[in-house]
């Protein structure tokens, strides 16, 4: 078995791989990433995905944002052997999205193509994942950031599906099975999360510890990295225990 598990960082709703030389304060551990699949409505696929790319690692820690915070999840509920901890900012057990309104938009949104995906559909979303931190943070963003984000990685028929797998994942009854370390980062800001999803998690996942990191908002791995990386640095040295995670038997 290796000597220091590998961060596996797995995509937000873009898909796009991380930025990882943004987390400096986690620099010095192992640490891999990689794009999603496109046009995938299933989340269970998406976490057949992520199992692939940890199918060499013996010894590793599951880091997930947003979207990717759910695809954790759902590898995570699993219990595959070489999980050690878990770390999820921004997630959710099941449909994030509280408003009904707001959830037929999304649907709505979803089948949008072209113009339509390009002006409206990601102007929305990008206007949904804002913040008033944002301008303020270690990288500033703006919504046109976010728009440009999505242009540049996200197919309109990506989009469509992973609203689908967003709005029909349900992993909140299998919480249970979670008997790693877990921590949940939770932003001071966020309109697209519904409010109870990080209550959500925190109670259903035994000795799971949650963080709110003030003054950001939904975007906050983008805007504010080494804030995110500290959070991160300070559960697997002090909350989780690397040792402990290095050499825990299951």
């Amino acid at each position: 078995m290796s000597n220091e598990p590998t961060l596996v960082f797995i995509p937000c709703f873009s898909g796009a791989p991380w930025d990882l030389t943004q987390l400096t304060p986690l620099a010095h551990r192992p640490q891999r990433t990689f794009r999603l699949p496109e046009g995938v409505a299933d989340m269970e696929v998406y976490a057949d995905a992520a199992a692939a790319h940890v199918a060499d690692l013996d010894n590793y820690v599951l880091v997930g944002d947003s979207f990717g915070a759910n695809i954790a999840l759902a590898l995570a509920v699993r219990q595959p052997a070489g999980l050690r901890a878990l770390v999820m900012s921004g997630g959710f057990a099941a449909n994030p999205v509280s408003s009904p309104v707001w959830k037929g938009a999304m649907r709505i949104m979803g089948r949008m193509r072209g113009g339509l995906y390009r002006q409206l559909a990601l102007r929305a979303h990008a206007h949904r994942l804002a913040s008033p931190h944002d301008r303020a943070g270690q990288i500033p963003w703006s919504e046109a950031d976010s728009r440009r984000l999505f242009l540049g990685n996200t197919p309109s028929t990506s989009f469509g599906a992973r609203v689908g797998a967003a709005l029909t994942a349900d992993y909140v009854d299998r919480l249970d099975r979670i008997e790693v370390p877990t921590l949940v980062i939770t932003p001071s800001h966020d309109k697209l999360i519904g409010e109870q999803a990080a209550e959500i998690l925190r109670t259903g996942i035994a000795g799971s510890r949650e963080i709110v990191l003030d003054r950001t908002g939904h975007m906050f791995r983008f805007t504010h990295p080494e804030t995110y990386a500290r959070a991160v640095e300070t559960f697997l040295t002090e909350t989780a225990g690397d040792r402990e995670m290095t050499h825990a038997a299951r």
